[in-house]
């Protein structure tokens, strides 16, 4: 579940860690109520959306204008900024042409800036540890460093047992070039980013940009918090700043019925149980060819409603123009996974090619039901065998 910069920041600052003072608003009123509060001669007026890069974003219908993150020097131009914000469309390189509308914005007193960084604490699961990334290029997209200069990020890892000690704080010190207050400031603040981290189950901390202020102090000028879902149980409170408005319905309607959905761009809609069966589906249709449309597990107890539920997300998505199952029965019996497809095919009225692929605990008795069942249901034998079907059906189509 991501969270909004605004809420990032209150939980950090919880923490600990140094954060520029804010508040968010969701009228232009509140916004200049806001700017009031702070006091001061400047101020930054954030737009509030899921997706990064809003300060280089456009409005749509004012293209080539002032983006989702602006300077203001006065009361007016707070006004004008929140009003020109609020209620219209942003359209980011991370949001797509569709953009997302802003319903709130974030006004915050404008600080001093030296130097910028980047910062993230996020879960690498080939080490099972959490890992410390930063780099000397801050305010940029991690992804454009990653690519263009690989050497200019640094990483170190995090061992849960021990946490974070003082030398990690070192040697970010020493990468980041850090002297004086900045230079005692990072084990403090990397300590609260740890144990902001770990208090709150989050899957991704990002500070972009960390900046060193003209005070030669650090500061979270930006802020990006993900959390893990799995844990979400846990935290009740953290539960409510979810922001249903800047999800996907598609991928909203699904977790509501307690399905793994994701939107994806091709034509191959997915159907499996378990997420590294899922992954393995879709690599495989773009194997042979094909480009799948969604991510969809069932999880390992599926019922034949939900099973029905999953169908019916899937072929909302107008892109769909075939559809896989890959079912291995463990939990899940495969005669139950076969009487929720035909009921699926009987109530939607499917008429999109569908490939089935069964395994597992009682499969002979699941493909008989399909087999006799008098629909046009094509039975694969693995998972190679089912994407080569799906893909050529589809391509038949084209």
């Amino acid at each position: 579940m991501n969270l909004h910069e605004y809420q990032s920041k209150e939980i950090l600052a919880r923490f600990g860690v140094s954060v520029p003072r804010g508040y968010p608003a969701e009228t232009v009123e509140e916004a200049e109520l806001s700017a009031e509060k702070l006091g001061g001669t400047g101020w930054v007026v954030k737009s509030q959306i899921h997706a990064g890069g809003r300060g280089a974003g456009y409005f749509k219908g004012r293209e080539g204008k002032e983006g989702g993150v602006r300077l203001c020097h006065s009361r007016e131009a707070v006004k004008e900024a929140a009003s020109s914000m609020l209620g219209n469309i942003l359209v980011t390189k991370q949001t797509g042409l569709e953009g997302k509308r802003v319903r709130k914005v974030y006004v915050e007193e404008l600080g001093s800036m030296d130097r910028e960084f980047y910062l993230s604490m996020l879960v690498d699961r080939v080490t099972s540890r959490l890992v410390v990334i930063a780099s000397k290029e801050g305010g940029m997209s991690i992804e454009e460093v990653a690519a263009e200069n690989p050497a200019a990020l640094f990483r170190c890892g995090v061992d849960c047992a021990t946490g974070i000690m003082p030398n990690h704080a070192r040697k970010l010190v020493f990468a980041l070039g850090l002297e004086g207050d900045a230079a005692k400031d990072m084990y403090p603040f990397l300590k609260g980013l740890y144990e902001a981290f770990m208090g709150i189950d989050a899957s991704l901390v990002e500070i972009n940009p960390l900046v060193v202020t003209k005070e030669n102090r650090l500061k979270a000028m930006d802020a990006k918090v993900s959390l893990d879902d799995n844990a979400l149980s846990r935290h009740k409170d953290l539960l409510l700043l979810r922001d249903e408005e800047e999800e996907n319905p598609k991928e909203r309607e699904a977790s509501d019925e307690e399905l793994n959905y994701i939107k994806l761009d091709g034509s191959i809609g997915c159907m499996v149980n378990g997420a590294g069966l899922a992954m393995a589906t879709m690599d495989t249709i773009k194997l042979y060819g094909g480009e799948p449309a969604n991510f969809l597990d069932v999880g390992g107890g599926a019922t034949k409603e939900r099973v029905a539920k999953a169908f019916e997300i899937i072929l909302s998505d107008e892109d769909v123009r075939g559809i896989l199952v890959n079912i291995f029965g463990g939990i899940m019996r495969c005669d139950i996974i076969a009487e929720g497809i035909l009921a699926a095919v009987s109530k939607l009225e499917i008429e999109v090619p569908l490939v089935v692929r069964l395994e597992g605990t009682n499969v002979d008795k699941g493909r008989k039901i399909l087999r006799d069942s008098g629909l046009r249901i094509f039975s694969a034998d693995d998972l190679g065998d089912a994407s080569r079907k799906i893909v050529a059906e589809v391509e038949a189509l084209s």
